[in-house]
């Protein structure tokens, strides 16, 4: 499991959240393989495990109770505030509510927020994850504000853009903030097709607080933004093994969340 979470402030949400927390409800979509946008078609890359100093500045640690438990990342969207992360990370799954007072912080490294620490707000998972919680719908949105900000999250540190339905098979740069490290991780291979909601990727170094770390095809060298098609999570959580991780399948589900997102940013 890639989460780590302060118990006492974790009771002290699920009791503030009784009753309040947002559910949308929707029919849940039947599952297809058509894509949002075309495959990148990325060069397959060999596995590159390092730990930089700075990863991309849309990637960065989602902090609860003063410790840093699991990863975010920026998408881009018109308002430029969109977060995306695994559902375990924001909402406690089936008997559960979503969790209170977490900031995020961008390009976080070294103990340095370079960006300054973000309001997380708007948070939304599937109903399949909040009524039971559902492996494959491990995955969730949310809106980042910072008090007297003149320009939005995504004008300062970039965004990558999402997409679903997208091939099983593709070269990534998986990126997360292990809980015992103040870099992130990186790593670089080609995902796998774990089940039919399920992808997989073998990526060492990965523990703990890695959770919605996003999985990126074709990122630039220079603003190191691509396309995010999954984040660690899904299957056990993302993984019970540091060195292989997981990630529910990016379907309408996902464009659906989504979109509910985007339409109240």
């Amino acid at each position: 499991m890639r989460v780590r979470r302060p118990a006492v402030l974790l009771v002290f949400a699920a009791v503030l959240l009784l009753g309040a927390a947002f559910v949308v409800f929707a029919t849940r979509p039947a599952r297809t393989a058509s894509a949002t946008r075309p495959d990148p078609g990325v060069a397959e890359a060999a596995p590159t495990p390092d730990l930089p100093a700075v990863s991309s500045p849309a990637v960065g640690a989602l902090f609860l109770d003063g410790a840093h438990y699991c990863t975010a990342s920026v998408v881009h969207s018109d308002q430029g505030d969109v977060l995306l992360t695994a559902a375990h990370c924001i909402h406690d799954g089936e008997g559960g509510g979503y969790l209170a007072g977490i900031t995020f912080a961008p390009g976080y490294h070294d103990g340095v927020a370079p960006f300054g620490y973000w309001t997380v707000a708007d948070e939304l998972v599937a109903p399949g994850w909040s009524a039971s919680s559902d492996q494959d719908l491990d995955v969730g949105f949310a809106t980042a504000h910072q008090a007297g900000a003149t320009r939005s999250l995504e004008s300062l540190v970039g965004a990558n853009t999402l997409a679903t339905g997208t091939a099983f098979e593709q070269a990534i740069t998986l990126t997360g903030y292990p809980d015992d490290s103040e870099v992130p991780a990186v790593c670089r291979n080609t995902t796998s097709k774990q089940d039919t909601y399920q992808l997989k990727v073998d990526c060492a170094g990965f523990p703990t607080g890695t959770s919605g770390g996003p999985w990126v095809t074709g990122q630039d060298p220079k603003t190191r933004l691509g396309t995010v098609v999954g984040v660690i999570g899904g299957f056990e959580y993302g993984g019970d093994d540091p060195d292989t991780s997981y990630s529910s399948y990016f379907d309408t589900d996902v464009q659906a969340l989504y979109r509910q997102t985007t339409a109240r940013a």
